[in-house]
C-alpha cells in the first residue's frame, strides 16, 4: 500500500499538463481532539492520493491544517470524503481567488506536534475555547468602532504587501513571537477594548483568540475564514473592501491581489513593488520583494555575491553548498542586512500609548 510520493515535481507537472484539467486550490483547518494522528494521516493519504489531491496537510492531536489542490471534476468526491469524517463534516473550505494548476506538485500529509507552532507549553489552555467569529459585514462594522483594536496575526513579510486599513501589523517573523508581544502591549486594555484579529484563512487568529481569552481578554473576535473568505463575501454581497494590497499565500503563487494598491517597495531599489521572489542562488534562497527591473538586472538574485555564484558551473555551486546547510538569510525573509530598502522595525502600538 502506497503511503508516500513516488513522483518528482517535474514528473508530476508533466502529468498535470497532459491531463489538461483545471484544478481548484483549497485550504481548510479544524481544531479538534485527535487521538491517533498517525492513523488519520494514513487514511487521508490513501483516499486523497486516489483523487489526485496534491498539497501540504498537517495533522496533530489538536486538529488538521490543509492547503491543497484537487482536479475540479474530483471536488464532489473530495467533499464527500471530508464529510465522511465526523469532525470534518461541513468544514468550511476556503477556495482560492486565483487558481494555479501547478500550485502544489506533491501530496504531503505529515504528523506534527501542533498544526500551528505557538511555542506554548500550557496544559490549561484550551484551543477549542475560541473567540467570537464574525463575517465580513460585522467585521467591517467592528473595525470602524473607536473601541476596537484591529491586529494582523500574520508575519511581517505577509502584512508588508497587504493588510486591512488601520490594522496593527506586528514586526514579527513567527506566530509564536506575536502572542506574547500583543498580550504585553495590550495588557491595559483587556476589558475596555474589543480585540479583533485576522489572518490568511483563520487558523492563526482562531488559536490566538482562544489564547487571549485564556489570558483574560473579555471581548475577543476573529474574522471567520480570514482574508480569503472575506474577499469572497464582499464580492458576493457588494460590501466595501477594507483590505489594501495583496494577500500573501503559501504556495507557488505567493500572493493574490485584493486591491490595486501597491503598498510595498522593492527591497533593492525602493520603487513600488509587491512581488515576492526567492533568490536564484539555491544556497541563499532568501524570500524578498523584487521589481521587474531589478529582477532583470540582478538575474533574480538578492545580491551581487549570489549573482556571481549562479554564473558558476552547477557542479561548482553544489561544491560550495556542500556541508553548509541553509543560509541564515532564508529565515530573514526580506530583512537581510544587505537589502537597502528592507522593512524597518517600528513600535506597532504607538497609537495606543498616545
Amino acid at each position: 500500500m502506497q503511503l508516500y510520493n513516488n513522483l518528482s515535481n517535474e514528473e508530476r507537472a508533466v502529468l498535470i499538463e497532459q491531463a489538461g484539467k483545471d484544478r481548484l486550490t483549497i485550504s481548510f483547518y479544524k481544531y479538534a481532539k485527535i487521538g491517533n494522528p498517525e492513523l488519520l494521516r494514513n487514511h487521508l493519504f490513501i483516499n486523497w492520493n486516489e483523487l489526485d489531491v496534491l498539497g501540504r496537510i498537517y495533522v496533530a492531536h489538536e486538529g488538521i491544517n490543509a492547503q491543497l489542490s484537487v482536479p475540479a471534476d474530483n471536488f464532489e468526491a473530495f467533499k464527500k470524503h471530508l464529510d465522511s469524517i465526523s469532525f470534518l463534516e461541513n468544514v468550511r473550505l476556503n477556495i482560492a481567488i486565483e487558481h494555479d494548476n501547478y500550485a502544489f506538485l506533491k501530496l504531503k500529509v505529515k504528523v506534527r506536534n501542533k498544526i500551528v507552532a505557538d511555542g506554548l507549553n500550557d496544559d490549561t489552555f484550551d484551543v477549542t475555547n475560541k473567540g467570537i467569529h464574525v463575517n465580513a459585514e460585522k467585521f467591517n462594522e467592528l473595525i470602524e468602532d473607536p473601541d476596537t483594536v484591529l491586529v494582523d496575526m500574520r508575519n511581517h513579510y505577509e502584512s508588508e504587501i497587504g493588510h486591512f486599513k488601520n490594522a496593527i501589523t506586528p514586526d514579527v517573523d513567527t506566530f509564536r513571537e506575536s502572542l506574547d508581544l500583543i498580550e504585553e502591549d495590550l495588557r491595559e486594555h483587556k476589558e475596555d477594548k474589543k480585540l479583533v484579529m485576522y489572518c490568511t484563512g483563520g487558523i492563526r487568529c482562531e488559536k490566538a483568540s482562544a489564547y487571549y481569552k485564556h489570558k483574560g481578554f473579555k471581548n475577543v473576535y476573529q474574522l471567520e475564514g480570514g482574508i480569503i473568505n472575506y474577499v469572497r463575501q464582499i464580492e458576493a454581497e457588494g460590501l466595501e473592501n477594507k483590505f489594501i494590497g495583496k494577500n500573501f499565500v503559501f504556495d507557488e503563487r505567493r500572493s493574490e491581489r485584493i486591491s490595486d494598491d501597491v503598498i510595498a517597495n522593492c527591497h533593492q531599489c525602493g520603487e513600488p513593488a509587491d512581488l515576492h521572489t526567492n533568490c536564484a542562488n539555491e544556497a541563499c534562497h532568501l524570500l524578498f520583494i523584487q521589481c521587474d527591473s531589478c529582477k532583470e538586472k540582478m538575474d533574480n538574485c538578492c545580491s551581487t555575491n549570489c549573482q556571481e555564484i549562479i554564473k558558476l558551473p552547477y557542479e561548482e555551486q553544489k561544491a560550495l553548498r556542500k556541508g553548509q546547510g541553509n543560509s541564515n538569510h532564508i529565515f530573514k525573509k526580506g530583512r537581510a542586512d544587505h537589502l537597502p530598502y528592507k522593512k524597518d522595525l517600528r513600535n506597532i502600538f504607538e497609537t495606543l500609548k498616545k
